[in-house]
């Protein structure tokens, strides 16, 4: 008997901002000296992305459906925890994560020096292998003119 095989697809993209004291956060690895993302939460475009694709992958709404920016107790969360009460219900649910993969495209920062440790936190999170891999946007439209950070992600499930 094949088990039920699921595939999820999310998407994230915040700007860059200069609000004082928030520091940048990727897939947990905070980055320190370069620009803050602007989010009701950290503003982790990584760990959103792993978030919003295993929701799809369920049929379970999205990011926004679940952790609205017009809800207070939101503000300023840690993504990595928002993520891992998915994967905590998503598990609840019979499923298991097997992989997740994440494209993470930017101008800034170097993405590779942080790899190893942003695939340890969310695999971490996500009780699966995860991959990271950096891309750039060659200089084309906003996130090649380095205004923001753009993410992709896709993830398998089985029951």
């Amino acid at each position: 008997m094949i088990s039920d095989i699921r595939v999820g697809q999310g998407f994230d993209i915040h700007r860059f901002g200069d609000e004082d004291g928030r520091a940048l956060i990727l897939g947990g690895v905070t980055f320190p000296g370069e620009r803050s993302l602007i989010g009701h939460s950290d503003a982790d475009v990584p760990a959103h992305a792993i978030t919003d694709a295993l929701l799809s992958a369920l049929q379970l709404g999205d990011l926004g459906e679940r952790f609205p920016d017009t809800d207070p107790q939101w503000a300023g969360a840690n993504s990595i925890e928002m993520l891992k009460a998915v994967v905590s219900e998503v598990l609840s649910l019979g499923w298991t994560i097997r992989n997740a993969s994440v494209a993470i495209v930017c101008e800034q920062p170097k993405i590779a020096p942080a790899r190893q440790e942003m695939q340890q936190n969310l695999g971490e999170a996500c009780s699966a292998p995860v991959t990271v891999t950096g891309r750039r946007a060659e200089g084309l439209g906003a996130i090649g003119r380095a205004e923001g950070i753009a993410c992709w992600a896709t993830v398998v499930v089985t029951r």
